[in-house]
């Protein structure tokens, strides 16, 4: 690295830091693992979790969404105080915390015996995962020189993918010999190890200039983002984003928002400053993430249920059948930094977004009798697209803001990705219930009153009211697979629009050359806040 006028730069990094700093970046793509491997592993549960005892725990579709939702909430609601907490108490301190934390929620989650404590031993397993999210990238920006950070950032992108590959098969091979709380129970180990090698490995860093903790505008950020994602959520499961209560309680969250951000504005130690957002780069990336996850997250709910429930494949052949989409992000996330230098984040990005907007739609070509391998492909490039999305905007979004404050930056960008995850959930799988029950309702006639609300609620629900009617209800088996088919054409394009309203946004606003350009704000050497422990 050189200056200006071609003199080697100062090093920003503590030597003994910098000579350490791959092997620190493998125990923080550990502890990212456990995260991600959390929700993909509880991918393939879920239909295993719906069935009855001794099974599963017979949880109703509701009860799942909230198995979910209820980590996706506690998460999206303390993501962003984490990441303040860690620019100034210490990122390694955070990190430790909520690894702590989220093994507990783990092995408490294992030994669930209903829906209702399920949902809430997720929630506290969301509130470790908040600690862990952003201080792992804050950490990554702290021990890598400037011109490393693309590099390192993709490895860290491509580790998400490695955990979206693991944690079906994973899943698959634990439910196909031991009951489905050993999911849960598998993160514990990995936690313990996590532990032990971030004690010794990484260094702390924190902001050296932290001021005081803006005590008001962490409580009105926390209120606002659970009323919004609970708003969000309650939509999605009552199908009626129009109903008063949804209305009231995300309308609630927006307010809260905005009185955040004019509380903001005007304090003069404020938790964010919200000027950042005046710049459309940063802006366009954030909003490109939170695009993306919509749409993934979304098409991740419903596949599950197209190939188990309508193809008949086991929870291991499921984690099977997702691997090209891991994949894909494994071998690209690293190299799209090269693919950025060549092309600029405008034609990459953009190019990523039509590319996963693409795969969504060609969801509708599905149906019960397509040769599995175009599955197969669809996954593959979907993973390609999001690779190219990915890496470019974690490092726009990194790189624009300064490095001291890089556990807020990291923050905003998880929060923005889970309220986008959380929001494809929702929204989605409001679209496929709706559109599920409306062509299932007719076929329905035939079931005593009381049966019919239920079993129109999924196409779990009405198999598993097939099941219990013996041979009769075999002539609802084909109505319900048709209908799902149906409802998950019209989720898919939806996600698909989605996707392509985001690749206008990066193509509108996102620069064309390389990240490297976007100068952060402040770019003093941060030597003396990292410790060398």
């Amino acid at each position: 690295m050189t200056t200006s006028t071609g003199a080697p730069a100062a090093p920003r990094i503590p030597e003994a830091v910098h000579r350490r700093r791959w092997a620190i970046l493998g125990v923080l793509m550990l502890s990212l693992l456990i995260v991600v491997l959390d929700n993909s592993i509880l991918n393939v549960a879920i239909k295993t979790i719906s069935t009855p005892d001794p099974v599963g725990l017979g949880a109703t579709q509701s009860e799942l969404e909230w198995a979910i939702n209820s980590y996706t909430l506690v998460f999206a609601g303390l993501l962003f105080t984490a990441g303040l907490l860690g620019d100034r108490l210490g990122r390694k301190k955070m990190l430790l915390f909520g690894l702590a934390v989220f093994g507990i929620g783990s092995a408490l989650a294992a030994e669930s015996g209903s829906p209702v404590q399920l949902i809430i031993f997720r929630a506290l397993m969301g509130l470790g995962s908040a600690f862990v999210m952003p201080a792992t990238l804050a950490i990554l920006m702290n021990v890598f020189e400037r011109d490393e950070q693309p590099k390192a950032i993709g490895i860290w992108a491509g580790g998400v993918g490695l955990a979206i590959a693991i944690g079906p098969i994973t899943g698959g091979v634990l439910l196909d010999h031991f009951w489905w709380g050993s999911v849960f129970l598998i993160n514990v180990p990995i936690v313990i190890i996590a532990i032990a090698l971030m004690s010794f490995l990484v260094p702390d860093s924190r902001d050296p200039k932290p001021g005081r903790i803006d005590l008001v505008g962490v409580l009105l950020s926390v209120v606002g983002l659970v009323l919004l994602v609970y708003g969000i959520i309650k939509g999605g499961q009552l199908a009626d984003f129009t109903d008063p209560a949804v209305l009231a309680t995300a309308g609630a969250g927006l307010v809260v928002l905005i009185g955040f951000v004019f509380y903001e504005k005007r304090s003069d130690h404020p938790s964010i400053d919200v000027t950042y957002f005046k710049n459309k780069v940063f802006s366009a990336a954030i909003s490109a993430i939170a695009l993306v996850f919509f749409a993934l997250m979304g098409v991740t709910f419903f596949s599950v249920f197209y190939t188990q429930s309508v193809r008949g494949y086991s929870p291991l052949q499921t984690g099977l059948l997702m691997l090209p989409l891991a994949a894909a992000q494994i071998i690209f996330s690293p190299r799209a930094r090269l693919v950025v230098e060549r092309f600029g984040n405008k034609a990459v990005c953009t190019g990523g977004l039509l590319i996963v907007a693409a795969m969504l739609a060609a969801f509708m070509i599905l149906d019960q009798d397509t040769p599995i391998w175009l599955l197969e492909v669809i996954f593959f490039l979907m993973g390609t697209g999001m690779a190219h999305i990915m890496t470019p905007t974690s490092v726009v979004i990194m790189q624009a803001l300064p490095r001291e404050k890089a556990g807020s930056a990291s923050a905003l960008s998880n929060t923005f990705r889970q309220v986008g995850g959380a929001l494809g959930i929702a929204v989605l799988g409001s679209v496929l219930s709706s559109a599920y029950r409306s062509g299932i309702e007719d076929k329905l006639g035939l079931l005593p009153p009381g049966l019919r609300h239920t079993a129109g609620e999924s196409i779990e629900a009405t198999l598993g009211v097939a099941a219990k009617l013996g041979p009769k209800g075999q002539a609802l088996v084909g109505p319900a697979q048709d209908s799902f088919l149906d409802a998950m054409h019209t989720t898919a394009l939806c996600g698909a629009v989605v996707a392509l309203i985001g690749a206008v946004v990066v193509a509108l606003f996102l620069p064309g050359k390389s990240p490297a350009e976007v100068k952060p704000q402040a770019d003093e050497p941060v030597s003396a806040t990292i410790g060398t422990d």
